[in-house]
């Protein structure tokens, strides 16, 4: 026996129907922005294509070519016979000599050869069995008692003669050549 499914014919049809429909609505939208597109591009079009032409249209300036670079001598050093400058002139070692004077390195130091001479002040002076006393007072706020002969100061500043007012002292100080000077220095009583 043969079987024979019927199918309706409104099924198909329905479905070309709407098939139909949407090609027709996809066509009808297409249309509309291609019309849309197109009205909106035409001024803008024109208007850039106008100014290219402009711009193709101005005049050329030529750039002027690099200059040629400028030739110079080659100056070649020749040092022979030139004093070198790191060495000191013949007038400053002729200076260099050694005179002998040098602070005495291996002494017992005084306390206040640990004082910077600008740190010190002389508060007074006092007397004791004929013999002159400086009072000086450092800046640790330490009051000591000296007296000729003794040292103070960083520079073996011995002391020569000491008055009511002032101490006069001999300081060895390097001369910045390699040897040493003596200098006479005073530390007057403090205001």
């Amino acid at each position: 026996m043969l079987s024979v499914k019927y199918r309706p014919a409104s099924r198909s049809i329905t479905k070309s129907r709407k098939q139909y429909r949407t090609m027709l609505l996809q066509c009808a939208l297409a249309s509309v922005f291609a019309s849309g597109l197109s009205g909106c591009g035409d001024e803008a079009t024109v208007e850039l294509s106008e100014y290219v032409k402009e711009v193709k249209a101005r005049h050329k300036s030529r750039i002027p070519p690099l200059p040629t670079p400028q030739q110079f001598e080659i100056f070649n050093y020749n040092d022979g016979g030139l004093r070198n400058p790191f060495e000191p002139t013949v007038e400053i070692q002729a200076l260099e000599t050694n005179n002998g004077l040098q602070p005495d390195m291996v002494r017992n130091r005084d306390v206040l050869e640990q004082y910077a001479l600008g740190s010190l002040k002389m508060m007074g002076s006092l007397e004791k069995n004929g013999r002159l006393w400086a009072l000086i007072w450092a800046s640790d706020g330490t009051l000591f008692r000296t007296t000729v002969g003794k040292h103070l100061g960083k520079n073996n500043g011995r002391i020569l003669a000491i008055s009511e007012s002032e101490i006069e002292l001999m300081e060895i100080v390097p001369d910045g050549l390699g040897g040493w000077i003596e200098r006479t220095t005073t530390l007057a009583v403090s205001e």
